[in-house]
């Protein structure tokens, strides 16, 4: 793991004062089926020669096969039961065949010319369940297969569940995230983020009005 995700975890854990608050930790150091944010994956994808790119995620039956379908810009990782082709590609790309294309989610909104980096993460919350403040050096989205979340940024609430649409958020801004409804809430999760710049930062002086209720 990198020097800037070490750095990232501590602030984020040095700001968490309450046990219900979730930070994103390696998934080497998961124990179980332990619940939480467990990074899955982390992938260089270079430069962008457009402002937005668009994520793409497909399923298929064995690690063998999706890693013969996988691009320059594609991570092979088993999560939530599944074995996922997750690609950051334009809006029409699609994967080849011999999988499941479940989703395109963006666009994602990037400055064209600068390196990016993926990283990935699977997010297993019960309800009630938060993370800490924090903010991104690049846009973030969520797919969900189960339950919901509620993210609260400085303009206002927007909330992820399976099934409807996608939750995604730009670079820069403070954001607060819960875990609600009545079930676990079960996403893939990615940032897309500046290859110079961690992809998490804790953040100290905004705080969340309470938008969002567990």
């Amino acid at each position: 793991m990198r020097p800037v995700f070490v750095i990232a975890c501590i602030g984020l854990l040095a700001l968490s004062e309450s046990a219900n608050a979730q930070i994103c930790r390696p998934v080497e150091q998961r124990s179980g089926n332990a619940v939480g944010c467990w990074i899955i994956a982390h992938q260089p994808l270079g430069q962008f020669t457009q402002p937005q790119t668009f994520w793409h995620l497909d399923t298929y039956p064995t690690l063998a096969i999706a890693e013969q379908a996988k691009g320059p810009h594609g991570t092979v990782v088993k999560s939530l039961d599944k074995i996922w082709l997750l690609s950051i590609e334009d809006r029409d790309w699609r994967a080849p065949a011999g999988g499941e294309h479940l989703a395109e989610i963006g666009p994602l909104v990037i400055n064209a010319g600068e390196n990016y980096s993926a990283q990935y993460m699977e997010a297993v919350f019960d309800p009630g369940m938060t993370a800490p403040e924090h903010r991104h050096s690049g846009p973030e989205a969520w797919y969900t297969l189960a339950g919901e979340t509620c993210l609260e940024t400085p303009d206002g609430m927007q909330v992820g569940k399976a099934g409807s649409h996608h939750v995604i958020v730009p670079a820069g801004p403070p954001m607060h995230l819960t875990a609600t409804g009545t079930v676990q809430r079960k996403a893939l999760v990615l940032i897309l983020h500046d290859s110079g710049k961690p992809p998490t930062t804790p953040e100290r002086e905004w705080k969340p009005k309470g938008l969002c209720k567990g």
